[in-house]
């Protein structure tokens, strides 16, 4: 639980900081919307520091996995099923999102590089190809399948929560709100009538993040072997339920 509850911190921050900084040297997300002709040069002006915030990026997602596993045993008690699921899309999540934006450093990186010295026929394909890998890597497979399964995982915990009588109960609404939000943001790929609740996402998926992480940290604390208050939790689920 406690490394679950420190991954969802630390990722946390981590994502505003990498996504702060590629907005400043980037312009990201703003960028994603630009010409071919636009974005390959700027990608490559970031240069290797550039390359590593993308790199450093990429393996963000990964965090799902400690998450996942941290809200599997803090909320299994009386949701295991729930949480079996919820731990599941933790998975595919980390996957999906970590493949998406690995294009950046990697293939988009050497995209970069080829069209610096590429004729007009050339440039072309290499257009057809960016485009191409931004809308199945990129919207499909990172963001679209990769949101989904976070709001799936912060909905599921939100039952967990919900079914723990020691957990705050703003926590399971917040997370149940959050996922929701997710879920319809998501289709922003399909059409813009939902940016503006993506954009409240953006702002609210972090900051749950800090939230269930954190008290995710202070329930392992508390029922680490030794714990006086440990001894006190089975008979509050035991007459709480």
């Amino acid at each position: 639980m406690f490394a679950g509850g420190l991954a969802l911190v630390l990722g946390a921050l981590g994502f505003l900081g990498v996504f702060a900084y590629l907005a400043a040297r980037f312009q990201y997300p703003d960028v994603l919307d630009g010409n071919v002709a636009d974005v390959l040069p700027a990608l490559l002006a970031t240069g290797d520091a550039g390359r590593a915030a993308w790199a450093f990026y990429a393996v963000l997602p990964l965090i799902w996995l400690p998450a996942a596993v941290g809200a599997f045993e803090a909320l299994r008690g009386r949701a295991a099923g729930w949480m079996r699921l919820a731990l599941l899309f933790g998975v595919v999540a980390a996957v999906s999102m970590m493949l998406g934006l690995m294009r950046w450093p990697s293939i988009h990186w050497e995209l970069a590089r080829a069209w610096a010295s590429a004729g007009a026929s050339e440039r072309v394909v290499l257009g057809t190809v960016f485009d191409g890998l931004n809308r199945y890597l990129g919207n499909f497979i990172g963001e679209f399948l990769g949101e989904l399964c976070v709001s799936m995982y912060f909905i599921l915990s939100a039952v967990g929560l919900s079914r723990r009588p020691d957990a705050p109960r703003f926590l399971g609404w917040w997370g149940f709100a959050t996922g929701v939000l997710g879920l319809v943001g998501l289709w922003r790929n399909v059409t813009p009538a939902v940016d503006f609740v993506a954009e409240v996402n953006n702002y609210l998926l972090p900051l749950w993040m800090l939230g269930f992480g954190g008290w995710l940290i202070l329930l392992a604390r508390r029922e680490r072997p030794g714990n006086p208050e440990q001894a006190v939790a089975p008979w509050m689920e035991e007459h709480h339920g």
